[in-house]
């Protein structure tokens, strides 16, 4: 439904109301929704960021050492006022490179990424009270196929259903965590504007926010019925 240029859409966009928060490796720049403009820049450290989420007013990023190793993860919290951008959580020992990070209720639901013929090592984490992991969930081989050497790169709740993105292919997987059994569902996959990377609820729209990293653009679409 539209676009915006930044030069700094490589991993991730995220949005409210006034303001699009677009997230490169190692920089978050904060744009005015309604012109475009940039209008300041992260001060703080980072390596590799990945996805944005957006809880009570601050942004939280899914960072890691990638490609290093051993794996080492955390997410950091940008505060759009001061622009700082800091460590929020530390993962003593990552089961992967962490690239997506979203709050649901009062847990926290987190991918861990693995790349090329280990990709199908690729975990979805929850954690609840004090980082205390409630469950962990793997994928078919038929998505992990569809990936290529990839993995996941974004996901977002959309009441039960998890949407998610892979890295480079224009489709979000709809996806469901099992009752029983550790494997997630696949519920469908639905063509999207996103050539992949991170995603974000839109507030405005009720729709998502993404990027479109081959024309630096962000992009901004809604469900329309099929």
């Amino acid at each position: 439904t539209g676009s915006m240029a930044s030069s700094l859409a490589n991993q991730a966009a995220a949005a409210d109301d006034k303001f699009v928060y677009v997230v490169d490796d190692a920089v978050i720049a904060k744009h005015d929704r309604a012109t475009g403009k940039e209008l300041s820049r992260s001060v703080g450290k980072a390596q590799h960021l990945n996805s944005g989420f957006l809880w009570e007013g601050k942004l939280y990023c899914a960072h890691s050492n990638f490609p290093k190793m051993p794996h080492q993860s955390d997410i950091r919290v940008l505060n759009p006022e001061t622009m700082k951008l800091e460590i929020f959580h530390v993962f003593d020992t990552p089961p992967g490179s962490l690239t997506w990070a979203v709050r649901r209720g009062d847990h926290w639901w987190c991918h861990f990424a693995h790349y090329g013929k280990d990709n199908e090592k690729s975990v979805l984490v929850e954690y609840g009270d004090g980082w205390k992991e409630i469950g962990r969930w793997t994928f078919p081989k038929e998505l992990v196929a569809d990936w290529g050497k990839y993995s996941l790169s974004g996901g977002i709740w959309r009441g039960d259903d998890l949407l998610a993105t892979g890295h480079d292919k224009k489709v979000i997987y709809r996806l469901r965590v099992p009752k029983e059994g550790t494997v997630i569902n696949v519920v469908e996959v639905i063509p999207s504007p996103f050539p992949g990377q991170g995603i974000a609820a839109d507030p405005k729209t009720a729709g998502l926010v993404g990027i479109d990293r081959a024309r630096r653009q962000v992009l901004f679409a809604i469900f329309a019925a099929r």
